[in-house]
Order: C-alpha cells, then structure tokens, then sequence
C-alpha cells in the first residue's frame, strides 16, 4: 500500500501555541550593567512584577532577556523604565540583528581594551602594596612601609577603579536586592576603614597591622577575574560571530548586461547576481548560468566542496569555487537561510533551562545569606577570642570568595557553546527546552523517504496491460504534473527522458496517503495505490503477479487507471543515503533503539530495514498512523526522537519529544522541528544527541564546581584559613573555571564529519 509519505505531499501547518491572552508577543531586548547571577534574577524580578508581563528570563551571560507581554497592558517603554530603576541598561533588539549585533560587537571589544588598561593602572598601584607586605612577613615591621604611603595606594584603587562596585551596590540596595557588588563593597570598605581605624588610634605603631593591601588586591583581582570572564565568555559566543561574518557586504549586480557593486542590503529578488571564484555567495540562489564546486562547511558542516550546476540552488554565505556563477536571487537579507540559522541558534542560546530555574531561585537568597554568615563570624570570633580585627578579617574573605557569578553562568555558557559547536556542525537546536530532551531520548524513530533514502525515487520498470509504455508513462506523468511529491517527479523526469510532450491536466485531485486524479486529454486519469483503486471498485487482478514481484524486490508499485481501465504498472526505486547504515550503527551504540516508520510497502520497507540493520519496522502508515505510534511509545515512558524530512511527517514531528528534520529545512520543518538538520546526513541524528550529552555534562560539571567553590571556601574563610587575598583569587578564578570548563565544547566534532568518537 502506497500512502502519504511515498505518494502525496500533505500540507501541514503547526499552528503557534495558544493563549489566553491574544494580544501577547515576544520581544528581545539587551541588558547591559549586570555583574553577577543575582542581577539576572532582580533582573528578572522586577519584569515579572510588572502588569502586563506575562513571561519573562534575563540571560547574564548573553546579557540578553525576552518578555512575553500583553500588547493591551504594558509596553516596552514601562519596560525600559523598570529595568533603568533597578540600575541597568535596556535596549530592544531590532527584527535584522546583524548591524545590531555587529555595533554591540565593536562596543564590547572598546570597553574590553577600555577594562584592560584600568586592570594595568590597577596592578601598577597594588603591586607594591603585596610587594611590601610579602617583605613584611620575610623580614618583619621594618620592612613595611609607612602607613601614608599604603594609604596613598590603596585609595585609587578603593574609590577610582572600585566606584563601579560602589555604584551597582547602591543600585542593587535601591531595589531593595543584593548581588556581587554589595559583597565587594562591603568587603573591601571593611577592610579599608578598619585599616583606617587602626592608623587613627595607633598612629605609627599601626603599620604591619594594616588591611590596606587586602582591600586594594580584593579589587584588583575581582576586575581581573570579571576582565577574563568577559573575554572568555566572548568564546561562547563565537559560532554567532563566524556565521555573521560570512556574508558579504557588497554584491555584484548583473543589470541590462552592465555590472554594479551595491550593498548587499540593496540586492532585491530576482536579481541577477555575478560571484567569480573564490568569492563568497552574497544571497540564497539559483544558478542561472555557469557551474562550480561550492563550499558549505561553515554553514552546513560539509567538509567537502559541493558540486553545483545551472538550476541548482546556493546557500549564501558560501564560498564559490573555480567557476563564474551569474545566480538569480531567491531570498535576500532576512529571508537568507543563513540569517535564519542565526536567529535560530540565538533564539537556543536565549533560553534558560529548567535547571537554571533554581540556580535563579538560590542566586535570590544567596547574598542575603552569606551577609548574615559574615555577621556571624564577627561576632563568633570576637566572643570566642576577643579579638575583632581578626574577625572582621575572616567575614572579609567570606563576603568575598561568596560571589555568585560562577553560578550564573554555569549553564547558560554551557548552553551556549554546545549549541555553537552544534551550529557549526549543521545541527540547528532550536530551543533551550530540545537541547534538554535530546540527551535523554531512548528511542529514535525514522522515516523513510528524504531520510534514510535519497528521496529522489526513479522509475526502474514499466510493464503496460493496455497499451504500450510510452502511453502509460504519459498517462501517468501527465497527471502528475499537479504534484510536488518526489514520485510524482520520478514520473515527470522519466517523460522528459523518453522525450514524450505531456498534455495538460484538468481537475487534479490528491487523496491524502492514497493517490491522485485529473483528466487527461478528456479522459480521466488514476494514479495510485492498489488499495484505493480496488476502494473505487476497479480490478487489479492483471498486473497482480508482477506488482507481487516487484515489491518482493523492494519496489514501490504505482498503478495507472484510464477511464477505468487497469493502463499498466509502475516500479519505482528510492537508493539508500551512503551514510544511513552507520547512522543507525551509531544511535545502538549510544543505547537507543532504533524504528523505522514508513508508508510504503512491508516489503519496501523491510528491505530497507534489513540493509541498515534497524531493530523494528512497521510498513503501510499514513501520517495519522505515524503520530498514533509515537503517542503509544511515549504512553509506554519511551522518550521519543522522531527524523523526518519536514513536510508529511510534520505531524509525527511535532508529536514526538524531540522532532528532528532532515535536509535543507521547508518551512514546515522550521516551525515543527526541535532541531534541524542543515545536511541530509542521518548520522546527524546520533551528534545531535552527542552534542546535548556532553553540553548538559558540562553544565552538571560546571553546577558542582560552583557550588563546590561556596561550600568548601566560605567555611575556610569563616574560620580564618584563607585570607582576603586568597578569597578574591578563588573567587575570581571560580568564574574563570567555569567558563573555562564550557569552552572545552568547542573541541567537540561530529563523526558524520570527522568519523571520530565525538566527545
């Protein structure tokens, strides 16, 4: 039985969500002052307070924030308004990102050289404070300099390069909130009107006793440290960067045989676009004269150029080889696939997961708590020993080594390099939600045609009952001159190479999973499956034993009525994709079984399940069948995948856990899929479920070492064993590592590229 998947293109489109509130949108904006977790969560906070707001996260590591909001209550400018009053910058982020994005880029790079110049003024005055007190230790009191000179030091850094602690301490208390800055701030004007107090009552005699070099080096070292997380966190984001760079800025327009430079934003579509070699494809096109080899890597993952002929189409952002292409525009400026794998991968590296929930919940209470564990380790010092400077010393390193920035970015730098490793790879995860679903899938199901076959079926055999072949085969394409389906082009490209004129069809007609109709020279026309001509009471007993025969074979059989009449029988053939045997070979060895849903025939079918080695096949299912399958594994606790090629399985996609669409993606891919597939390669399929894996090892990774830095080293600090110093070196480099640790994802490769074992 022939259906839906092999022999019709059914439309279906994946209506948005609903809501309750039907004048609700999204928007995107920037976030530009936060210095830590906790000013993500007031961030977050005060939007969520808002009337009007329905949904709302702030991103710090992106430093990027989305609100869902009622049109009707509450607009983007109350928005800015709210975010201004809690102390931090608020900008929308406009539809065409890429000028935006690459101002914010040149902004960031300004203010990092601008950081790094007041880090080395910073160094240049704590240098001989640590300097002293270190011949202090070896030497004694006489190697300490004099008290007006620390103080002479210290106080630049304290109130010059420290004012930016100062002025988001005093915005975070504001809004009745505490986050990084307070803890800075709190630490470091301690420590330095302790210093102070004692100059003022011991005079002299206070030098070797003072905290001076503590306060100046605690600044010091959180600007190193916030400097090297900026930088760092810089090389999360460097998929976006590269994929933004690849377009070109101006285009060379072929316009009445005279050629034009223009920005690139002028070229309109339709255009005529001239690429010479080696340049890069400024636009998405078809070629409309020459031919090329044509590289994609940066876009789709193909290691290997790719050869491509008059008619075929071009992915701009890619690089022209050896010959002239004159490439006829077909998308330009947003519509450009590459604009829309930018949108997509920054749209997965905009979300927070589930698990960053409760990093936001703890960030809310953490400050508060540890303020209160330096009060009490003042005062438990102070009654214990009776001594308070050595207590306020104590409380010092607990304010400072209790940042909370290592949790904040944790998982989203995780998240963000994972789903960049996964973009350059031509994997598109398209939210945050399907990253987190895909490592736990247990059971991939697959479809047949454009996934683990070609998807370009060719007519093999023709056998004719009335008539002769040529008949039939016209018969049969002209009919299928109404169609989109690869079937219905096998029939179309087999009369065009047999040179037969095709006259016109009138009425046409599809039935979804079963066939299609029209009238033919005034006679009407069936193509189809067995099932349905005997359903419109039509025999089929005459081509029977060679339809049996065929389809023993793995051929798909089409039958071809003419007013009524059995014309004849059809073979058709779908080849296997190269790479489809090692892709189920690879999803078993990552312990997921493996299903094979397809619409076509049991013996198409199993044939094909037996060539990749697949552990279940199930034959004869039209859409319906394919969702109601899906529905039973997940009814069982199966956590389900379902790759498809994005048009008839739109429905099985959207039912599964995750959908994954294979090939260049339509648009019904773009709104049903979870994640897509830019290559037709299955054995995508497998490092899509790698890349997740190892991007949610390390946000764990980076989870336990976050807090693992709070749990052990406050205590320490509490109890005196780690001086200010030290407390502001751990907290600085707990950023560090973290980050550190979620750039390692970048050495992630795919094997359906490198056919190594993927990390």
């Amino acid at each position: 039985m022939l259906c839906g998947e092999e022999f019709l293109l059914v439309t279906t489109t994946i209506s948005p969500s609903t809501t309750s509130h039907q004048s609700s949108e999204v928007i995107k904006f920037a976030i530009d002052g936060m210095t830590c977790a906790a000013c993500a969560a007031r961030a977050t906070r005060v939007l969520r307070r808002v009337p009007g707001v329905l949904e709302a996260s702030v991103n710090f590591a992106l430093e990027r924030g989305q609100a869902r909001i009622d049109k009707d209550e509450v607009s983007s400018n109350q928005l800015s308004d709210v975010i201004h009053k809690a102390g931090f910058e608020f900008s929308l982020i406009p539809e065409s990102t890429s000028k935006w994005a690459e101002e914010r880029r040149v902004a960031a790079e300004i203010e990092l050289r601008r950081d790094r110049f007041k880090l080395r003024l910073a160094i240049f005055l704590t240098a001989p404070l640590i300097l002293q007190h270190i011949a202090f230790l070896a030497f004694g009191p006489d190697a300490h300099v004099m008290p007006f000179l620390e103080v002479a030091l210290a106080t630049p850094v304290q109130f010059i390069f420290g004012a930016r602690f100062y002025r988001a301490a005093i915005s975070a208390l504001r809004s009745r909130s505490t986050n990084m800055d307070v803890l800075v701030a709190l630490g470091t004007t301690a420590a330095y009107g302790y210093s102070w107090y004692l100059m003022a009552t011991l005079g002299d005699a206070a030098a070797g006793q003072l905290y001076f070099e503590a306060s100046a080096v605690i600044i010091t070292l959180v600007m190193m440290g916030k400097y090297l997380e900026a930088k760092a966190k810089r090389g999360t984001t460097e998929a976006v960067l590269k994929l933004m760079d690849l377009r070109p800025e101006q285009a060379c327009v072929s316009k009445e045989g005279t050629e034009e430079w223009v920005a690139v934003d002028k070229v309109r579509k339709d255009d005529l676009v001239i690429v010479r070699p080696g340049e890069r494809i400024p636009i998405d096109g078809d070629i409309a004269e020459g031919d090329s080899d044509v590289d994609e890597s940066l876009l789709t993952g193909e290691s290997m150029p790719i050869p491509k002929y008059e008619g075929e189409g071009v992915i701009g952002g890619s690089i022209n080889g050896a010959g002239l292409l004159k490439i006829r525009a077909t998308a330009v400026g947003e519509d450009t696939t590459l604009a829309k794998i930018v949108h997509l991968v920054e749209n997965a590296q905009s979300g927070n997961a589930p698990v960053q929930r409760l990093v936001d919940q703890v960030t809310q209470v953490f400050v508060p708590i540890v303020i209160s564990i330096a009060i009490a380790t003042i005062v438990l010092w102070f009654s214990l020993t009776g001594e308070f400077g050595a207590g306020l010393i104590a409380a010092v390193s607990v304010l400072v080594i209790a940042c909370p920035c290592a949790l904040g970015l944790a998982t989203p730098t995780a998240i963000v390099t994972g789903t960049g490793a996964a973009a350059r790879a031509g994997i598109l995860i398209k939210d945050v939600m399907t990253l987190g679903q895909t490592y736990k899938l247990d059971t991939v199901v697959f479809d047949k045609t454009g996934t683990l076959t070609q998807g370009k079926p060719l007519v093999v055999s023709l056998e004719s009952i009335q008539g002769d072949t040529n008949s039939l085969l016209e018969f049969g394409a002209a009919v299928q001159q109404g169609s989109e389906h690869p079937i219905g082009k096998a029939f179309l490209e087999a009369a065009k190479a047999q040179c037969i004129n095709l006259p016109g069809v009138k009425d046409f007609k599809s039935t979804t999973g079963f066939g299609v109709e029209g009238w033919v020279s005034g006679k009407q026309v069936l193509v189809g499956s067995r099932s349905w001509l005997r359903q419109r009471g039509i025999s089929t007993k005459l081509g029977e034993v060679t339809a049996d025969l065929w389809e023993s074979n793995g051929r798909t059989v089409v039958w071809v009525v003419v007013s009524n009449s059995l014309q004849g029988i059809v073979g058709i053939e779908d080849r296997l994709r190269e790479p489809s045997i090692a892709a189920v070979a690879q999803l078993k060895a990552l312990n997921i079984q493996t299903i094979l849903y397809s619409g076509d025939s049991a013996a198409v079918a199993q044939r094909v399940g037996r060539l990749v080695n697949i552990d279940e096949v199930r034959a004869g299912m039209r859409p319906e069948d394919k969702v109601q399958g899906i529905e039973s594994l997940r009814s069982k606790g199966h956590l389900v995948g379902m790759v498809g090629d994005g048009v008839n399985d739109a429905p099985a996609l959207a039912a599964a856990d995750v959908g994954i669409a294979i090939g260049s993606g339509t648009d019904v891919a773009m709104e049903t899929a979870g994640i897509i597939l830019i290559r037709p390669d299955p054995q995508l399929v497998a490092d899509a479920i790698s890349i997740s894996r190892s991007t949610w090892r390390k946000v764990y990774q980076n989870l336990f070492w976050a807090f693992a830095y709070n749990v052990v080293g406050i205590p320490l600090a509490a109890m005196g064993y780690l001086s200010p110093i030290l407390a502001g070196a751990a907290m600085a480099m707990s950023s560090v590592s973290v980050v550190s640790n979620s750039l390692l994802l970048r050495r992630w490769r795919p094997r359906a590229i490198s056919g190594m074992k993927a990390e």
